[in-house]
């Protein structure tokens, strides 16, 4: 009784946010975020919008099934996938129903595409579309996955793995704040991060057997920085270091351990987990810490600008570590020697930064990464009281 009490007073909220003007989307994230999200698919598709600001009232025609097939280059494969899919929709439901919906389904990514070229498909890329279908059903589908695409899954969309392979690079990291131990042993087997691959870019919906638990992390990835998929997945390992750490120390066991996801996970302590994370090691404060540790005075933006022109963060390292050493050989000897013994700290803190920057939003426009990172500390205060 007193959990059904308390949902009703969170469904209240939720609509008051809503009903008030202008919206109130600070409250419908925090609501997104915390204990049991948007508790309704009903909910959801009045709030998903809000939060990806796509406007309901003019949403486009949907899209026209026999023509785009014909001109698609991805169809086949597409086509492949969605064939594929059968267990991403709930059991029990008609044939006749399932197979209508895998219609709907490939329109929708084949509309995506061809209205945006820059974008490529991947083979995950139908796990998050089917997500978004069968909670808000296909035209909303299709104007928020079209916005999704072009946002937080913009990085998974290029032509190249290179900036997912980023995001992965920033898994260990987040590890290795937490829990060094683990962060070693991982290193030791060699185990990489591949494992975590499939859940980053399809946001677990195709990892995760309940549906329940898919939508319950959507709700909660919408509702964040485009990132925060990969503090979840960081927090997933932590969750189960034990498990790692009882591991023989090799990459078969540790890769065939981690990828297989435990469907029992308690996704609520997680979240939050993973949302305190965010707070305490965002990107920005990393990037900050990394300005102070190199005493230089290049500011966050200035790493920005470097990452979102995509130079490669290894280039900004090394010329980062040029300007480092020119410094120290104007210290006295001592102070030299110091510098020199703190250094592998301060220079992890500095890859670590410009990775994040670099992944922060891939290759969107300086304008998106601006406008981010001006809403990132305020995000913190607001969503983390």
């Amino acid at each position: 009784a007193d959990f059904d009490a308390k949902k009703k007073r969170k469904v209240a909220k939720i609509y008051q946010a809503l009903n008030s003007d202008p919206i109130d989307v600070a409250a419908l994230r925090r609501m997104a975020i915390s204990e049991g999200g948007l508790l309704t698919d009903e909910i959801r598709c009045k709030v998903w919008p809000k939060l990806l600001s796509v406007n309901t009232d003019d949403l486009p025609p949907l899209p026209a099934g026999k023509e785009l097939r014909e001109d698609s280059k991805d169809y086949q494969q597409v086509l492949l996938d969605v064939r594929r899919s059968l267990r991403r929709f709930p059991p029990g439901m008609p044939d006749d129903q399932r197979e209508g919906l895998q219609e709907e389904l490939i329109d929708i990514i084949l509309h995506v595409l061809k209205r945006n070229p820059q974008l490529h498909y991947y083979q995950g890329y139908h796990d998050i579309v089917v997500t978004f279908l069968l909670v808000v059903g296909n035209r909303l589908a299709t104007a928020l996955v079209e916005k999704l695409s072009t946002h937080h899954l913009r990085d998974f969309m290029d032509p190249t793995m290179d900036n997912t392979k980023h995001i992965l690079n920033y898994l260990m990291p987040i590890i290795d704040q937490v829990n060094p131990e683990l962060h070693d042993f991982m290193q030791s087997a060699e185990v990489g991060t591949i494992f975590a691959l499939s859940w980053l870019i399809t946001w677990f919906g195709h990892v995760l057997s309940d549906f329940r638990h898919v939508v319950r992390l959507y709700d909660f990835f919408l509702a964040c920085h485009p990132l925060m998929p990969i503090y979840f997945a960081a927090v997933i390992v932590l969750h189960r270091k034990q498990e790692v750490l009882d591991c023989e120390c090799d990459m078969a066991s540790v890769h065939h351990l981690l990828s297989q996801i435990p469907q029992d996970l308690p996704y609520e302590s997680l979240i939050s987990k993973a949302g305190v994370l965010f707070v305490q090691f965002p990107p920005s404060k990393l990037a900050k810490e990394a300005a102070q540790a190199e005493r230089t005075a290049a500011s966050t933006f200035k790493d920005f600008e470097l990452a979102s022109v995509q130079q490669k963060p290894d280039t900004v390292l090394r010329q980062r570590f040029r300007e480092r050493l020119r410094g120290e050989e104007r210290l006295p000897g001592e102070e030299r020697t110091k510098s020199i013994l703190t250094k592998p700290r301060t220079n992890r803190f500095v890859k670590l930064a410009v990775m994040g920057l670099t992944v922060a939003l891939g290759a969107a426009a300086l304008a998106v990464v601006k406008s981010a990172l001006e809403w990132a500390p305020k995000f913190e205060l607001e969503i983390f009281p």
